[in-house]
């Protein structure tokens, strides 16, 4: 499979895609070590997660040129890769602290005579697809809390976004207690397709419609599934919220990333009253932000990671502007040195028959919907196929009230995209933004785990007689 470069567009590097067969081969070397693994307990894991966040530490540099090259930015390459070393670490403190509250003891049951023993046993083996928007972090958000719990994990990266693999391969490769629990398979749908049939639990973060996709394959396999879906998160902006701050951080919760985050803000609501101000300080702020062509230390947004997203986009504003949506800034993507880069593209006069208001767009686009009744800026904002996160600016205690309407997982309350930052807040995708348990807060950690009852008798058991019919 070959690999674009999207600050080249070039097709520079290449790999050889995981058969199924080969898939199975992982699984079950995978598979075969684990018990050990288990066996070594919370802190003996703990001590080999720290000496990979060492080897990672190591291999910084290779690791976030490799990634760099893939991805097209540098400085949030650097903030992915110094993020997985705090993440191993993190889960190590916090996964020790969670089991050390697992062995209860015994307790008497409401049979008589019967006293139970909860245990809690990770899945053998599990397994995640990541996307390519944040491929290090991505790959890794579920796998480090999985390994930590006692599985083994299986990774499919995304094929976009490959290269980072080889540089962490041979961190791990420094740690060979991991490796022995820890794989990268690399390669497409079909690939993923036999990932799912491999394991016993299944990570699948990416688009909607792949991870139905996902969730059909899991059920036929009867394995859980924990997908996080797409999003088009809206922002509402209350009376009494500063209009120039508010402009500012629906800017950068928009654009941040060239807007290619899954709780990017996508919608932006501002009462008439603020209108203008806010309007006008979006408007000057991003025609600001520049490109960071041609030296990738510098300018603000990198280019479209995945070309094919930078048509979506186009053909979303495309349609906007027929259906009567006027461009206050930026315009439509355009290809500087063989990447495709766009600068922060705000909207306003948007109404909801628009795809740049209905579609995930993953591109810096800001339309903005001016309302007159806050009540009718929930009802807009609720109006989704979707429901991952949302945002609300304004005075604490107002914003709170219109946060609870919000039919999202996690809202940000005088900030935006917070679910990115922040990782000890248990929340869960509604709609067709997920399924399953929280990624994040403590629940991020126990779900990799089963429940088992010893169930004991400690008086007669119920002989045959007494299930003799009794006329």
């Amino acid at each position: 499979m070959k690999v674009r470069n999207p600050r080249t567009g070039e097709e520079d590097y290449s790999f050889t895609p995981a058969s199924a067969a080969d898939v199975a081969a992982v699984a079950a070397r995978l598979r075969r070590a684990q018990p050990s693994w288990a066996a070594l307990g919370p802190a003996g894991r703990a001590a080999v997660l720290e000496r990979f966040a060492q080897a990672v530490e190591r291999h910084r540099d290779a690791i976030i040129e490799a990634l760099a090259t893939d991805t097209g930015r540098m400085a949030i390459s650097a903030v992915e890769v110094d993020s997985l070393a705090g993440t191993l670490r993190r889960w190590s403190a916090r996964g020790q602290a969670l089991m050390a509250g697992f062995d209860s003891g015994e307790r008497a049951s409401a049979a008589p005579g019967i006293v139970l023993k909860a245990r809690a046993e990770p899945y053998p083996l599990f397994g995640a697809i990541a996307p390519w928007n944040f491929p290090v972090i991505l790959s890794h958000i579920d796998a480090i809390p999985a390994l930590m719990a006692g599985c083994a994990a299986l990774v499919k990266p995304s094929e976009v976004t490959p290269r980072f693999v080889e540089p962490m391969q041979a961190a791990l490769a420094e740690v060979p207690e991991l490796a022995a629990v820890f794989a990268y398979v690399l390669g497409g749908p079909d690939t993923g397709q036999a990932l799912v049939g491999s394991v016993d639990y299944v990570c699948f973060t990416g688009s909607t419609a792949t991870g139905r996709k996902v969730a059909e394959t899991a059920a036929r396999a009867l394995i859980p599934a924990n997908l996080e879906l797409g999003g088009k998160d809206p922002m509402i902006v209350l009376p009494g919220a500063d209009p120039v701050g508010a402009a500012r951080l629906a800017l950068r919760a928009s654009v941040a990333a060239t807007g290619q985050a899954c709780q990017s803000i996508e919608r932006v609501y501002v009462p008439r009253g603020l209108a203008e101000p806010f309007l006008a300080e979006l408007k000057a702020r991003a025609a600001e932000v520049q490109p960071n062509w041609p030296d990738i230390n510098a300018g603000g947004l990198g280019p479209f990671i995945f070309a094919a997203q930078a048509e979506k986009v186009a053909a979303q504003i495309d349609d906007a502007l027929a259906k009567g949506a006027r461009l206050l800034a930026g315009g439509k993507p355009e290809q500087l040195g063989g990447g495709w880069y766009m600068l922060p593209t705000v909207l306003v006069d948007v109404t909801a028959d628009m795809a740049v208001m209905t579609e995930e767009s993953f591109g810096p686009v800001i339309p903005v919907t001016i309302y007159d009744s806050v009540d009718d800026a929930v009802a807009q904002a609720n109006d989704s196929v979707y429901g991952l996160s949302a945002a609300v600016v304004g005075p604490r205690e107002a914003a709170e009230a219109v946060a609870e309407t919000l039919q999202a997982g996690a809202i940000s309350i005088n900030d935006g995209a917070l679910t990115s930052m922040v990782w000890d807040a248990a929340n869960c995708s509604q709609k067709a933004s997920g399924l399953g348990p929280s990624r994040m807060g403590d629940e991020g950690f126990l779900r990799f785990f089963r429940a088992k009852a010893l169930i004991i008798q400690t008086g007669q058991p119920l002989p045959l007689a007494a299930y003799l019919e009794r006329g």
